[in-house]
């Protein structure tokens, strides 16, 4: 029987992993994590979303000491979320430090409770806010280290690691599931469900993904198989 544990925080990323390891796998866990974040709904949409799609468990893992040593707007109500801006750069004030390497290190010791093959994480390099913890060297690292601090073999899996916004629309769309990723996940850094509040870095490429991949559905359905190897 394979089985993985998916990182799952109810966004539209990493629901999408969640629908394409319950086609290609036997068992799947989820893991969400309690950070003390601002939009703390997210906790609420996760579970209904993990009970609604079938995974076997969902387990929320209490690390509000995160919220203690790491600052940002997604840990601190008096910091803004930024607006979209296209002149952006450097770390945004949504950089949460350590999220990642804390997420991905507690999901494999699940994976090793659970006897999971592998860990599956949303992050992507081509599409993302200047995350360094979203980089595939850093992933590939932290499995390497994962795996020679526990003697055991597990598997981190980014299934949307090369893909843009667009093509994510479109793998959600292969499995058949893009009006359930619409309407019922959370991405907004405001907390609002489904298309968003519009104006945050997060609502602004999730919608401009949409879009392209609305009027380019051939094109982009096509490059998403390629990169993914889905026939």
């Amino acid at each position: 029987m394979k089985s993985a544990v998916v990182v799952f925080s109810g966004g539209q990323d990493s629901t999408t992993c969640l629908i394409q390891a319950l086609n290609q796998y036997d068992e799947v866990h989820c893991v969400t994590f309690d950070y003390g974040q601002r939009h703390r709904q997210e906790i609420d949409v996760a579970r209904q979303l993990s009970q609604q799609l079938g995974a076997c468990a969902h387990k929320v893992l209490d690390v509000t000491l995160l919220n203690e040593l790491a600052i940002s707007s997604l840990t601190r109500d008096n910091i803004p979320v930024p607006a979209y801006s296209p002149d952006s750069n450097g770390l945004p004030s949504t950089f949460v430090p350590g999220r990642n390497i804390l997420f991905l290190t507690l999901a494999s010791i699940y994976a090793y409770q659970v006897d999971a093959e592998a860990v599956i994480t949303g992050v992507c390099e081509t599409d993302f806010s200047g995350y360094p913890d979203c980089r595939n060297d850093f992933v590939k690292a932290l499995n390497h280290a994962v795996e020679l601090g526990m003697a055991r073999n597990v598997r981190f899996e980014t299934p949307l690691m090369w893909l843009n916004k667009a093509e994510t629309w479109a793998l959600a769309d292969y499995w058949k599931q893009l009006p359930l990723v619409r309407t019922a996940t959370l991405t907004c850094y405001n907390g609002i469900q489904g298309d968003g509040c519009g104006e945050c870095a997060a609502c602004h490429l999730r919608a401009r993904g949409l879009e392209d991949y609305q009027q380019n559905a051939h094109a982009v359905m096509d490059a998403m198989k390629q990169k993914t190897g889905l026939a």
